[in-house]
């Protein structure tokens, strides 16, 4: 029987490859050239959001108060935060590696698990890292735009990122499969119900599929190249909300299973 770390290993290589062989300059045509395809999956992910996923988010942002949505949202925010680390060390980042595994530290424990975030008070920030950074990084180019079914908005090397992120993820990781149900759910509602800010722009959009593909594309730059995009502006509050969406989101919703709106 075939291992799952060799399975993911020989995917990750073919995916790699072809994500290689695809060098599609920014903001162009050629960045979706599977748009035939990912349209129909577009709208079923939205299918599935508009029916499953928005509204247990909607019930669930009624139920709780938002201390306590805030306390879940750091939780989990503390608790995938060795993604983050593994990448700063695969990308070189010695310095800002330490730092991260400082915040880790002092969250999980004078932060109760994460549930309060006083490292940030500390002066310690949040980074986000993944392994789809790390590979453009490493020189290998995100490749055409995809759309996963039910993850959402992605790239051929972003998605191969997806699946290398899942092995240091505790999330995923987490040794009892009844605990890791129920912190999965918890984890894609709590991330869905911190997406419905964007709704009503997303709706407001002239093409949903175009306006989700244009800010995917525009954030993944923005955090490959640590913010630092000449000729590019960004609105500090778009990015982060978009942020929790497309990495560490919508990268969060693609990990847990989400759909894209």
């Amino acid at each position: 029987m075939v291992r799952p770390q060799v399975r993911l290993c020989a995917l990750m290589c073919a995916m790699l490859a072809l994500a290689s062989c695809t060098r599609a300059p920014n903001n162009t045509p050629s960045e979706d050239p599977f748009e035939k395809i990912n349209r129909p999956i577009y709208k079923f992910n939205s299918g599935v959001d508009t029916f499953i996923l928005r509204p247990a988010a909607v019930g669930y942002e009624f139920i709780t108060p938002q201390f306590f949505r805030t306390g879940v949202s750091n939780f989990f925010d503390n608790l995938t935060y060795p993604v983050t680390i593994v990448n700063d060390f695969l990308q070189g980042k010695l310095v800002q590696g330490l730092q991260d595994i400082g915040r880790f530290a002092i969250n999980s424990t004078l932060g109760l698990a994460g549930i309060l975030d006083p490292a940030t008070a500390f002066g310690l920030k949040q980074n986000e890292e993944d392994f789809g950074q790390t590979f453009s990084v490493w020189g290998i180019p995100q490749g055409p735009y995809i759309v996963l079914p039910l993850l959402g908005p992605s790239t051929v090397t972003s998605s191969v990122g997806i699946l290398a992120n899942t092995q240091v993820n505790p999330v995923m990781q987490w040794p009892n499969s009844s605990v890791r149900s129920k912190m999965f759910i918890l984890w894609t509602v709590e991330t869905r119900q911190s997406l419905l800010t964007i709704d009503e722009a997303v709706r407001q959009s002239f093409d949903p599929y175009l306006f989700i593909r244009e800010a995917y594309l525009q954030n993944r730059r923005f955090l490959i190249n640590d913010g630092q995009l000449a000729g590019e502006s960004f609105d500090d509050d778009f990015d982060d909300s978009f942020d929790d969406e497309f990495n560490g989101n919508f990268d969060n919703a693609i990990d847990t299973g989400g759909a894209a709106p």
